[in-house]
């Protein structure tokens, strides 16, 4: 449930690329992708996408509090060629975030299933019983006194991915208001994770583009 949904409005909508074919923007934290099912979480990305580009599309979602590029299909033909990258991992991206604490190895994949924790939901959590295979590779950025800067490479896209991985490490992303606690919650007042970069094939020229949004943070 989210309380008090007060999504920003400045920039109220940040375009980073756009054509016939595709739009890519820069979304910012505390907006959901799609809208959420009480009217007062109608304002989205795709709500303010839709009112200048109405046959715009999702393709791809970020959780409300990441930020970053978020990539829109113009039209359903580039939407199924724009989706069937995703689904088939054809899609390079890569994410930055401050988590608490240092990690133990400058460099190293994270590779756990990941499940939905129904009785806290929308929570998941690892199970190696019925968890979907999920894999992230991680690299050292930046060491702060107690924090560390890390890019985060997903492979797969499971749900809170990211997040729960971190936070197996023992280095939740400081500012989750899902999973940190203490010191690290308070330690941001965003969540610190960011989609700084995104590759894929153009829907109609097929060539390969790459956008980036500065981190924030």
């Amino acid at each position: 449930m989210l309380l008090n949904y007060a999504p920003p409005c400045d920039p109220y909508l940040e375009i980073l690329y756009q054509d016939d074919f595709m739009l890519v923007i820069n979304k910012p934290s505390g907006l959901l992708t799609v809208p959420g099912k009480d009217p007062k979480h109608a304002d989205c990305a795709i709500a303010r996408v839709n009112r200048v580009f109405p046959s715009a599309r999702i393709v791809h979602r970020l959780d409300m509090a990441t930020s970053g590029v978020l990539c829109l299909a113009m039209s359903k033909e580039a939407h199924r060629f724009l989706s069937i990258q995703f689904q088939d991992r054809l899609t390079n991206k890569h994410y930055i975030a401050r988590v608490h604490g240092q990690l133990a190895s400058k460099t190293g994949s994270i590779d756990l299933p990941l499940i939905c924790d129904w009785p806290n939901r929308p929570k998941q959590m690892v199970c190696h019983d019925t968890g979907k295979p999920s894999l992230t590779h991680y690299q050292v950025l930046e060491s702060e006194p107690n924090a560390t800067r890390v890019k985060l490479t997903p492979i797969t896209g499971r749900s809170h991915q990211l997040r729960v991985h971190m936070l197996s490490l023992g280095n939740v992303i400081l500012g989750d208001r899902l999973y940190a606690t203490g010191d690290a919650l308070v330690a941001a007042e965003r969540l610190q994770l960011h989609a700084e970069m995104l590759q894929i094939s153009h829907p109609a020229t097929e060539q390969l583009m790459t956008f980036e949004a500065p981190v924030p943070f």
